[in-house]
């Protein structure tokens, strides 16, 4: 009985000294890094984008493929030691998420057979040949058509489970998650 008096009271108090009920107040959990949800008004397309305009605004979504946000790819990478990122933003001195491995070209917007040959080859070497092997593409942010474009040339290589890191390094990095220099595939 004395517990609830003390409980009444310390509820009370403050309602009758201040006029208001207390109420802590608690963090908003952030779902969201830089720009990795904004919507840009972009249409979807199956073409990669040409360059050698690849900074842009990117749709928010990309047919065949899925869209993955910064906590649900942290999320993932922690549960399936079995997905493959890949990083194919055109720099040798970033950093990125750590175990990606760094395409470059990997992005462009304009392959032929010999470089579709090779892309395929290269990811075959990462996938250990599983086609269904989970396998992100991510460049600078959103305003970055590379990781769309290999996307892309992912599906087009016959891959099922190609997920794009929209927000890509920007938003990684956003979220004050580790980053690491990227191990170089060559293609």
């Amino acid at each position: 009985m004395f517990r609830a008096l003390v409980a009444f009271l310390v509820f009370c108090f403050p309602i009758l000294a201040f006029g208001q009920v207390p109420f802590p107040q608690l963090p908003q959990p952030i779902t969201t890094f830089s720009l990795e949800d904004k919507d840009w008004g972009v249409e979807a397309t199956t073409t990669p984008k040409r360059g050698p305009l690849y900074h842009a605004p990117t749709p928010a979504s990309i047919p065949g493929a899925r869209v993955i946000k910064t906590l649900e790819l942290k999320g993932l990478l922690e549960s399936n030691k079995n997905v493959v990122v890949v990083d194919v933003l055109d720099s040798k001195t970033r950093t990125t998420i750590p175990g990606a491995f760094w395409m470059y070209g990997g992005g462009d917007g304009q392959f032929f057979g010999a470089e579709k040959s090779r892309f395929a080859t290269a990811l075959e070497k990462l996938t250990g040949g599983d086609k269904t092997r989970p396998i992100v593409f991510l460049c600078l942010g959103s305003e970055c058509w590379l990781s769309y474009n290999a996307s892309l040339h992912a599906l087009e290589a016959g891959y099922k489970d190609v997920i794009w890191y929209r927000g890509g390094t920007d938003s990684w990095k956003g979220a004050n998650l580790e980053s690491k220099k990227p191990e170089s595939i060559s293609w």
